[in-house]
């Protein structure tokens, strides 16, 4: 029998998402629905577990962690990849890494929905609402503006879509974006700091790395229209959340929506949290019940398949 731990289940929903019912016959799952405070927690929490699942970088899983789990010997991660794991130190130590498949366009259509409140207004408006206020505020079309995307991969390029539905003019920019690829998506490749300057809207679709940490800073914020507006539905540290946070409280940019964090669950104390000019959501750009079915699915398979001697889905 193997004990397997189900990690950052917040909504307390992973049983439900797919068919535990034969690992559930012959092995003990326990499911985690809190997030820990730190690594020493995560290590005493998970002491004797054999398999443990987790849900994307809720968890991180440094070389250190993995030093204080002798009996670990499987980790799945829900998603293709994870930033936040250290395959090559679990490698070494005998742990075999794997992922799922992904969860389909979730966190393209939150950016578009974000996109949309920001453009009118709608958290205001809501909380007048609820407050017996009536409207107070005035939005703007979004047709006809400028939608600058930072990366034209799958999720770039679903939000791409929706932009062009909407009537928006698209451009768009990474390092390795080519003229053909943006052209094929209906886009212009323009250079980072036209797109800066230019776009009304900016999404962010990077993926986390030593070439995209930090990437939006101060600078990149101060070429932005003082009407223009970003939104991060990729990962935290790729924007600056200092310069970010300043720039929003001078007013040197209209707005900003957020559902991604350099440190996740965002402190109750963050300046961002009061900044009335930021719309915030806690990280649930693949958080739907499709996601979560073809991710728990994946991670079924992932469990199954390792105890039968066949590794599915192996990150290296």
């Amino acid at each position: 029998m193997a004990a397997i731990a189900i990690l950052d289940d917040y909504q307390n929903v992973a049983l439900k998402m797919a068919d535990w019912s034969r690992l559930q016959a012959n092995h003990r799952i326990t499911v985690f629905d809190k997030p820990f405070k730190n690594q020493d927690e995560v290590a005493k929490a998970l002491a004797g577990f054999e398999i443990v699942n987790i849900m994307r970088e809720r968890t991180p899983f440094p070389r250190a962690l993995f030093e204080r789990l002798p009996d670990l010997k499987l980790l799945i991660t829900t998603g293709p990849r994870n930033a936040s794991v250290d395959v090559k130190a679990a490698n070494e130590r005998g742990i075999v890494v794997c992922g799922t498949d992904a969860g389909g366009h979730a966190t393209a259509e939150l950016a578009f929905g974000l996109i949309l409140s920001l453009a009118r207004n709608l958290p205001t408006e809501f909380t007048n609402m609820r407050e017996g206020r009536w409207q107070t505020t005035l939005g703007n079309d979004i047709r006809g503006k400028t939608l600058g995307l930072l990366g034209l991969g799958k999720l770039g390029g679903e939000v791409a879509k929706f932009g062009k539905a909407f009537g928006m003019n698209l451009i768009a920019w990474s390092q390795n974006l080519t003229p053909e690829r943006a052209a094929e998506i209906g886009a212009q490749r323009v250079e980072k700091d036209e797109l800066f300057r230019r776009a009304d809207y900016i999404s962010v679709h990077l993926v986390l790395s030593d070439r995209s940490r930090g990437l939006v800073g101060a600078r990149e914020l101060g070429l932005m229209k003082p009407t223009a507006s970003i939104v991060n539905t990729s990962r935290g540290p790729i924007i600056d959340a200092s310069a970010l946070a300043a720039t929003l409280k001078e007013k040197r940019i209209a707005s900003a929506a957020l559902d991604v964090y350099d440190t996740e669950p965002l402190p109750a104390d963050h300046p961002l949290r009061s900044e009335p000019r930021a719309v915030l959501t806690p990280h649930i750009g693949y958080v739907t019940e499709e996601s979560y079915r073809v991710f728990f699915d994946g991670v079924i398979a992932a469990i199954e398949g390792w105890l039968a001697g066949k590794h599915i889905r192996v990150l290296s």
